[in-house]
């Protein structure tokens, strides 16, 4: 199968790099901090913006100290192994021209550049959680990098780990590409799905990318 792009649009946590430990540590200290860990247990966690989460669980009146305090956790905890590179990463991003593709992330912009400073990625277009008022599902962040990069959202693709992610690249408009990195492949409607980055190879053609799977 092969797929034909003018701009790639990547997730991040789940997709380009794994930060599932450190996500389930901090948020555990953070629900403890707060004495929701009974309320906390339930909750999704991967994919969504963290302020949905917070409002979720908390009075309106404690959310902003709240969300900077998980913020400051997750930041802190980077360079403890707080993330590395999935499979394929490196090598499937190093083979794009860096003006057609863009990280679009649910993390804040401060922890997004850490966790991707921390594994020498350094994207030329990033939207995250602070440049939105709708997080995934909602189309809004991709529809976004798909204006910054100056393409047609009918031409990108989107790599994502989670079903919200997924569905945000579908309401775009969008071709997809799940990664079963976090999830199962039965969990994950797109119109393809592989094992991680290290699965697909690229070839740029005439200012577009060519994606096929490898044998």
């Amino acid at each position: 199968m092969k797929l034909r792009a003018q701009a790639l649009l990547f997730d991040n946590d789940g997709t380009l790099v794994s930060s599932l430990d450190s996500v389930d540590r901090c948020w555990a200290r953070w629900a403890e901090e707060y004495g929701i860990t009974e309320e906390f247990a339930g909750v999704e966690l991967h994919g969504r913006p963290a302020v949905e989460i917070v409002a979720e669980l908390l009075p309106a009146h404690v959310v902003p100290q709240a969300l900077a305090r998980i913020e400051t956790l997750e930041v802190e905890d980077v360079p403890n192994d707080g993330v590395h590179l999935l499979p394929g990463t490196k090598a499937f991003l190093d083979s794009l021209p860096g003006d057609r593709w863009a990280v679009v992330t649910s993390a804040t912009r401060r922890l997004a550049e850490a966790r991707l400073d921390a594994v020498g990625i350094l994207p030329k277009t990033m939207v995250t959680a602070d440049d939105i008022t709708r997080g995934k599902p909602d189309p809004e962040p991709y529809l976004l990098a798909a204006r910054e990069l100056g393409v047609d959202p009918a031409h990108c693709v989107v790599f994502e780990d989670a079903p919200a992610g997924l569905a945000a690249g579908r309401a775009a408009g969008m071709t997809t590409v799940a990664l079963t990195t976090t999830h199962q492949a039965h969990e994950l409607d797109a119109d393809l799905v592989v094992k991680n980055l290290s699965a697909l190879s690229t070839l740029v053609i005439d200012g577009s990318v060519e994606i096929s799977v490898r044998g």
